[in-house]
């Protein structure tokens, strides 16, 4: 198939060179002004993509769009008119709302989300790591993406495993969760993922997740306090040799997701009027550094 990635940052790069050695015609859309971009994956060489080729992005099968949630409407817009209306939009990003701030222009598209918990990571520009294996589920946005069901053949033999997801929101609603209590804490105590476990980080995490069931809950998303806390744990403790992507954000001093990780559930409770004290004050710490620069 004729895929293009929209944004190849960590994860966006590893797809890219997945999907290329699985016999698939790749090719990027990013800021640069280069026509060609190599990148080597772990130890493998380095491929060649072109690069914001309009000609490839008219043939395009598949749009995956892998770029931070914020960055979706800049990056998307501009290529709309340059694809067939056949052309699928994956979207694999952090966080939530920002294809439903989309959804009136770009609605007569096959829409279909995807969340991954794969670890990529890129030391620099030419080079990613895969330095984590997960899985990836994806689903239906709206109708005409119910047609795309094969997707899950594709990506898994490219990179499994890979499934499909008839109740994607929920998956997105749980990965959610899961964002809201890793990233804002290891972006604003700049550590590991693993240092949530330590016992300093308890009664925090324990207040995000009892502020996160009852938004989840209103939303009609089936959630259970012990059990969440217990994925979460279990993803802190898997990663912990991982730094979070909103860690590296402030790190590096660039715009975080957290508008549509963290902000998104503060929207969501604001519709059920349910106030969310913890999650409000780390959002507040977040965009407060954030301002600073």
């Amino acid at each position: 198939m004729n895929i293009t990635i929209v944004g190849p940052g960590a994860i966006g790069s590893l797809w890219a060179c997945k999907l290329h050695q699985a016999g698939h015609n790749v090719s990027l859309c990013s800021r640069s002004t280069n026509k060609h971009l190599s990148i080597k994956l772990d130890n493998h060489p380095e491929i060649s993509f072109h690069n914001n080729d309009v000609q490839r992005l008219q043939q395009t099968d598949i749009l995956l769009i892998t770029v931070k949630s914020w960055q979706v409407e800049s990056a998307l817009l501009p290529l709309l008119d340059k694809i067939d209306s056949k052309t699928i939009l994956l979207f694999m990003h952090n966080g939530m709302g920002a294809v439903d701030d989309l959804n009136s222009q770009i609605s007569h598209f096959p829409i279909v989300l995807a969340t991954t918990t794969h670890g990529a990571l890129k030391p620099y520009v030419q080079c990613v790591l895969h330095t984590g294996k997960g899985q990836t589920q994806i689903g239906a946005y709206n109708d005409l993406g119910q047609q795309c069901s094969f997707l899950a053949d594709v990506f898994n033999h490219a990179l499994p495993s890979t499934v499909w997801n008839s109740d994607i929101n929920t998956a997105l609603w749980n990965k959610l969760a899961i964002n809201c209590a890793i990233n804002p804490l290891t972006a604003l105590h700049q550590c590991k993922n693993g240092a949530l476990a330590q016992p300093q980080f308890q009664i925090e995490i324990q207040e995000v997740v009892t502020e996160l069931v009852q938004v989840m809950k209103a939303n009609h998303i089936q959630a259970d306090e012990k059990s969440l806390l217990n994925t979460i744990y279990n993803v802190i403790n898997a990663t912990a040799e991982n730094y979070s992507s909103m860690h590296q954000d402030i790190h590096h001093k660039r715009n975080s997701e957290i508008d549509f990780i963290t902000g998104f559930l503060i929207k969501a409770a604001a519709k059920h009027h349910i106030e969310l004290p913890k999650n409000h004050a780390l959002y507040q710490s977040i965009k407060q550094i954030e301002q600073c620069w």
